[in-house]
């Protein structure tokens, strides 16, 4: 082989194998982004974190994951929680509400609402020391709702006999397979109340407003944002933008606060395809958890029905 010969193979398996070491170098960048964000954008300066609570709420980890993160970030200097959930699970929003309020001892925390922050999405920005709202948000809905449906006509029609044996006369409260007797209404009603007035306190201590001021517009009613503020509901009326601007205020940042988002929000997907694909399976998550979401008292609004906004 001549020299000349040998300088073309080296050349060629010289660029394959820078080739293939520059393929390793972004594989490892994109690993990295999911696991533990963009690793050139997390490089050096303070910044304000964005935690979104997104559809209905009925596992909590991962917020609660996010939470933790930040608090433990040096670089984080404050948290805005983005809320866009019609409500779900008692349990996850008290618990995301308590991480919330926990946290603001070492940061500052602020509530940002998208198109609607109602029920448990209302009760988690009950969390935050400041709540930004935009005026056409759907807010509120104080309540607890709990449904159970009556199958009795259908079993009847189908000739089918549902027995049940219990160990104690309340066990089987609220079962589908047979009307609701008055001591189960008066138990589950007692069960709900009970919730209900927790989440009145919550808003009470949040808002710095007395329980018999809450309870005037703690009867299920969503508002707008607008309305919402008139209330001493909400703080302020503005966007995610406003709300990460008075984050970096109260954290004392100079200038424009640079924004971050937890791991999960910094997939190579969302990279490649945009916010539009991100938003589409939001949607189709959303829809998932409303089917699948688990029995029981929710802090959530109701469904509009056909016709209504």
């Amino acid at each position: 082989m001549d020299r000349r010969a040998a300088w073309i193979l080296g050349l060629v398996f010289g660029g394959l194998f820078l080739c293939l070491f520059a393929f390793m170098a972004l594989a490892w960048v994109a690993v990295q982004s999911g696991r533990g964000g963009n690793v050139m954008a997390r490089a050096g300066g303070d910044r304000v974190g964005v935690v979104e609570v997104t559809g209905v709420i009925g596992d909590d980890k991962t917020t609660l994951r996010e939470l933790r993160e930040f608090a433990e970030d040096g670089r984080i200097r404050a948290i805005v929680v983005r809320i866009d959930s019609p409500g779900g699970s008692v349990g996850p929003s008290q618990e995301i509400f308590e991480a919330m309020r926990h946290l603001q001892k070492k940061k500052h925390v602020l509530a940002s609402m998208g198109s609607i922050a109602a029920s448990g999405g209302f009760y988690i920005a009950m969390g935050a020391e400041k709540v930004f709202a935009n005026p056409g948000t759907l807010t509120g809905s104080i309540g607890v709702i709990s449904e159970f449906p009556n199958v009795t006509g259908l079993l009847k029609w189908a000739g089918v006999d549902m027995r049940t044996i219990t160990s104690g006369k309340l066990k089987d409260a609220g079962s589908p397979f047979r009307e609701m007797t008055a001591d189960e209404r008066s138990y589950l009603q007692a069960m709900l109340d009970d919730v209900h007035g927790q989440f009145i306190a919550a808003v009470a201590e949040s808002r710095k407003l007395s329980e018999d001021e809450v309870r005037k517009v703690a009867d299920g009613r969503v508002f707008t944002g607008r309305k919402a503020k008139e209330l001493k509901l909400v703080d302020e009326l503005g966007g995610l933008q406003d709300a990460v601007r008075e984050a970096g205020k109260l954290a004392g940042l100079k200038g424009e606060p640079r924004m971050e988002y937890p791991t999960k929000e910094r997939p190579l997907f969302r990279a490649m395809f945009g916010d539009e694909a991100q938003t589409l399976v939001h949607a189709l998550a959303t829809r998932a958890a409303e089917v699948l979401a688990a029995p029981g008292p929710r802090l959530l609004m109701p469904a509009p029905g056909a016709g209504e906004p």
